[in-house]
């Protein structure tokens, strides 16, 4: 999180498995506005309450929002894209659940999955002037 702040990221956006509430409190303390969805592995209720009182957009399967003129959707499993976004444009729809890094274009839309810590991916920068992203590894 302090490379978001150093790179001055206007927001951080988490498609799911917070796991627990100190890791919402982690990425809240840096002061930066975050989009959030639960994931499959949030089952402690105080992730989802915390993220509705202190996110600046959360909703618990899927989410969808506008930063830098660009329409955003995110949701964590990749499989329900379909069912939450299907005929709708979006410029980039993200998603988490399975791990691992993953970019697409469809159509117009772009398919980010930033992948997890677990496979060495720590996160993905989103440029919404560009409508490009970035995978970071943070060794």
């Amino acid at each position: 999180m302090g490379f978001a702040k150093k790179i001055r990221v206007s927001g951080v956006i988490h498609a799911g498995d917070w796991n627990t509430p100190e890791s919402v409190e982690t990425v809240l303390s840096f002061g930066i506005p975050l989009y959030a969805v639960l994931g499959n592995a949030d089952i402690d209720p105080a992730i989802g309450k915390r993220l509705k009182l202190k996110g600046k957009g959360f909703a618990e399967n899927y989410l969808e929002f506008e930063v830098g003129g660009r329409k955003i959707g995110v949701t964590h499993k990749p499989s329900d894209n379909k069912k939450y976004f299907f005929c709708k444009k979006y410029d980039v729809i993200l998603n988490g659940h399975l791990h691992s890094k993953y970019e697409s274009v469809r159509g117009i839309t772009k398919f980010i999955r930033p992948g997890a810590t677990v496979s060495g991916i720590n996160f993905a920068i989103y440029d919404t002037v560009i409508n490009g992203v970035e995978f970071v590894r943070d060794e």
